[in-house]
């Protein structure tokens, strides 16, 4: 058993690391950290809203803070510009700032309105937040390969 959870663990632990293996710009690294952040917030919320886990105000309040905290990063995170090979970033992120900055500002406002007092609430006040998601994902996020 106990070799079980050290194992998924490490894959826990290790999978960051694997999944920007190879970006050298440190500018890009926190990006991709802060929105990795955000995606595993998101999916603990997504799992209670579904039932997949037990709802768990303290793990959804957890969670909807580091949605709302890196959220609120994200401006500054993409401010200068920087790029490097391995970042899924597009153009359109720096040619229309004011547009991409206003949706990552709705991430934040749609993060803090979340209501997790049931599976019910959340589910209803989730849907935002994924479609904040998907407002920029679309526009500013090169598919994935």
């Amino acid at each position: 058993m106990r070799r079980h959870i050290f194992i998924a663990a490490a894959i826990c632990f290790m999978t960051p690391a694997y999944a920007h293996n190879g970006v050298k710009d440190p500018d890009v690294m926190a990006r991709m950290m802060s929105m990795e952040q955000i995606g595993a917030a998101f999916k603990t919320l997504v799992s209670m809203a579904k039932q997949e886990v037990p709802l768990h105000q303290a793990k959804a309040r957890m969670a909807r803070d580091t949605i709302v905290i890196q959220s609120g990063k994200v401006s500054a995170l993409f401010m200068n510009g920087a790029t490097d090979p391995k970042s899924e970033a597009l153009p359109a992120i720096w040619d229309d700032w004011a547009a991409f900055t206003a949706k990552a500002d709705k991430l934040t406002q749609s993060a803090q309105a979340l209501d997790f007092t049931d599976r019910a609430a959340l589910a209803d006040t989730l849907g935002a937040v994924g479609s904040a998601c998907r407002a920029c994902h679309k526009p500013y996020r090169a598919k994935k390969k």
